[in-house]
């Protein structure tokens, strides 16, 4: 059983920063490709950045590229995502996920295991 618990969202002004947490329990090897995706009020939920083993180790949507990083600590089952310059369009509710069901995953119906999110509302 697979259990993904985002952390540190909350409320920032316009330019500041924020560091996202997602730690993941149960099926390890599902951390092998793990995501943060975003869903806005009416809006669609998007992709933000991926990140994978092997030589194409990161993806990043063009609106966060630049702003965003995404990173991980194997050793905690823990990944980040530290976003910088953040702008009010960035407010939505962040999502973790895991276990990519195709290589190289980006898409929210590529992934198998999410958590329940945490708020991120920018001012």
């Amino acid at each position: 059983h697979v259990q993904l618990v985002e952390s540190g969202g909350g409320l920032v002004q316009d330019g500041g920063s924020l560091r996202l947490s997602c730690v993941a329990s149960g099926y390890t090897q599902s951390n092998r490709c793990m995501g943060w995706f975003r869903q806005g009020p009416g809006k669609e939920r998007e992709v933000v950045a991926a990140i994978y083993d092997g030589a194409h180790s990161t993806y990043y949507s063009n609106s966060v590229k630049g702003r965003f990083t995404i990173s991980r600590d194997n050793a905690k089952n823990t990944l980040y995502l530290q976003m910088n310059s953040l702008q009010s369009e960035d407010t939505a509710m962040y999502y973790c996920a895991s276990g990519c069901l195709r290589e190289l995953a980006s898409a929210a119906r590529d992934f198998a295991y999410w958590g329940r999110g945490t708020q991120v509302t920018v001012s």
